[in-house]
């Protein structure tokens, strides 16, 4: 994972999981690097940024817990090139993330390629609960049509309920804002590219505070180790 690498990976692995983390600007971190005597330009932090979140959220991704069966499902706004683009966020009903999903817009095709990369992850969910949006809906019973038709298994599936509630929905609203916490100090992104691999490595810090993963010795491991961990 680190091989070829200049740096030692103990100081990749910190600066990544510090812009990630906190709200910190790459030219925070070249200085905060410098004072440990280490010298770092923000770019190459901004490059490990972009090289390792991905594959972190991978390996992150194979020690996922399993979610229960009620979902929520919502979307909220994330700024790019000045522009509005839409973050599709689904938690669980013990607050854990289901999936997420990062679109440049706002339409059933949309809605529906983030529902079926929650189903195919994730299973069948027995509910799901959406505010207002008819989108969501029809994206939800499509979705839920086609898995079911193209079940192959002898056992009756059963539609998945859907419950329209701004106010049931407010679980979801409220863990958007751990996210959209780290995003504001950045500004907006400069590039679709960019905003879904940071915001993945976002997600994921999310979700090891969460405590979503498995580790065989150690049940809630800090942000350190679960770093160590998914990069040994």
């Amino acid at each position: 994972m680190f091989k070829g690498r200049h740096f030692d990976r103990s100081v990749i692995l910190l600066c990544v999981r510090w812009y990630l983390a906190y709200g910190l600007s790459l030219r925070n971190l070249e200085e905060m690097m410098a004072e440990r005597g280490i010298s770092v330009d923000h770019a190459t932090v901004h490059r490990w940024v972009i090289r390792y979140s991905t594959e972190l959220l991978e390996r992150f991704n194979l020690r996922k817990r399993s979610v229960s069966r009620r979902w929520h499902v919502d979307k909220t706004y994330i700024k790019v090139r000045g522009q509005w683009m839409y973050l599709y966020r689904a938690i669980d009903s013990n607050g854990d993330t289901v999936e997420f999903w990062f679109s440049e817009r706002r339409n059933l095709a949309a809605a529906k390629r983030f529902l079926r990369k929650a189903l195919k992850r994730h299973g069948r969910p027995e509910r799901i609960v959406i505010d207002g949006s008819q989108t969501n809906r029809e994206a939800i019973l499509s979705c839920d049509t086609t898995d079911r038709l193209q079940d192959r298994s002898r056992r009756r599936l059963k539609p998945i309920r859907i419950r329209q509630s701004a106010y049931l929905n407010n679980r979801i609203e409220q863990d958007h804002r751990a996210i959209k916490r780290r995003i504001r100090p950045m500004l907006g992104f400069h590039s679709v590219i960019t905003a879904r691999v940071i915001l993945g490595g976002i997600e994921l810090i999310h979700m090891m505070r969460k405590q979503q993963a498995k580790y065989a010795r150690n049940p809630q491991p800090s942000l350190a180790e679960q770093f160590d961990l998914l990069a040994a």
